[in-house]
C-alpha cells in the first residue's frame, strides 16, 4: 500500500489502520510459498512434534497418503504469516484464531497461497483508540484445493479516534 506524503512522493506501508478495512473486502496475499523438505523437517523438530508421518519417508510410504505430510502447525503458521504484510503488520495485538479447520493434506513440494476476507470490524471496548478486525483466511494449494481455513482477530489503531 502506498501513502502520499508529499508532491509526487509516496511511502510504502504494510498493514493498515482500522479505517483501511471494510467488511466484505477480499485480499489475495502475495507471494505464495512452495514447501521444501527442509522446511517441514526443521519446523517439525523445532515444535517437538515427533510423529514419524512428518519426517520418516519409510513410515509415510506405509501411511494413508503414501508419503510424508507437512506438519499442520507449519501450515497454520505459514498461512498466518502470509497475511501479515497486508493485514496486521501494524497491529497493536494479535487476539487469536478461531475455527481452525484442516481441509486437505499438504505435502513437500506443494505451493501454498492465502486469501482473506474481512468478516467484521468494531471499535475496541477496552481500548477505544483501537479497533478489532476479524478475518477468515483460506490456505489454498496452487492446484486450487483448500488445505486450511481459520478466523483470526487482531487489534489495530484508529486514525479517527478523538479523546472524549
Amino acid at each position: 500500500m502506498l501513502r502520499k506524503v508529499g508532491e509526487n512522493e509516496y511511502q510504502e506501508e504494510h498493514g493498515g489502520d482500522y479505517e483501511d478495512f471494510e467488511t466484505g473486502m477480499t485480499i489475495k496475499h502475495w507471494p505464495g510459498r512452495t514447501l521444501s523438505e527442509a522446511d517441514n523437517t526443521w519446523l517439525t523438530l523445532l515444535t517437538m512434534n515427533q510423529h514419524p508421518l512428518h519426517f520418516d519417508k519409510a513410515y509415510g510410504a506405509q501411511a494413508e497418503y503414501g508419503r510424508v505430510l507437512v506438519n499442520s502447525s507449519i501450515t497454520l503458521a505459514l498461512v498466518s504469516g502470509m497475511t501479515v504484510q497486508a493485514l496486521s503488520a501494524r497491529a497493536v495485538a494479535n487476539l487469536g484464531w478461531e475455527t481452525v479447520r484442516l481441509k486437505e493434506p499438504l505435502f513437500v513440494g506443494d505451493t501454498l497461497y492465502a486469501i482473506s476476507k474481512i468478516l467484521a470490524k468494531r471499535p475496541s471496548k477496552s481500548q477505544p483508540n483501537n479497533g478489532i478486525i476479524t478475518v477468515e483466511t483460506r490456505g489454498i494449494k496452487s492446484t486450487g484445493e483448500t488445505v486450511i481455513t481459520f478466523e483470526r482477530s487482531f487489534m489495530v489503531r484508529r486514525r479517527d479516534y478523538r479523546e472524549p
